[in-house]
């Protein structure tokens, strides 16, 4: 795998879960037979619908205005590490291919929240980083140990992790 093959969603799983992120990277996606994904599916597609995405191959981000603001719509209540890196990546690529992102706003809808993040030098530190972790994990041979099985939750890669 390239650097440019890193999307968003391996850089959701590598803050999320790394052996997530391993089997992810191998093709395995069970993700459309979970409840919590349809539900986010959900939100996504009744929120903010006037808005296109933008493909960046590997990374398709919900869409991009005027001011070259990334927006990211999210199902969760809050901000996580995750949903950072992943918006913080999106204006990465952006920058790759000469479109000059000046940062994301994380979309909450369910709390009616939005989080701003600026995109600066310790954020082009961080997206870099970031790509390489990406690239050491998706490279194992073997997959990166379980989370404890509360971590898991809900997770759609559960049956992957825990079934013996």
């Amino acid at each position: 795998m390239r650097e440019a093959d890193i999307g968003g969603v391996h850089i959701k799983y590598l803050y999320h879960c790394q052996r997530q992120l391993w089997l992810y990277a191998r093709g395995i996606r069970p993700e459309h037979l979970n409840i919590a994904v349809q539900l986010g599916e959900a939100v996504h597609d009744t929120s903010y619908q006037r808005n296109a995405p933008v493909d960046l191959g590997a990374a398709r981000l919900d869409h991009m205005d005027g001011q070259h603001w990334v927006h990211e719509v999210k199902s969760s209540t809050r901000p996580t590490p995750a949903d950072e890196a992943q918006a913080i990546h999106y204006c990465h690529q952006l920058h790759e291919v000469d479109v000059p992102a000046q940062g994301a706003v994380l979309h909450y809808p369910k709390t009616r929240r939005t989080k701003k993040i600026v995109y600066g030098a310790s954020e082009v530190e961080q997206a870099r980083a970031d790509i390489h972790r990406a690239l050491a994990v998706v490279s194992a041979d073997t997959p990166p140990p379980r989370l404890t099985r509360s971590a898991c939750r809900g997770c759609s890669f559960l049956d992957y992790c825990w079934s013996d």
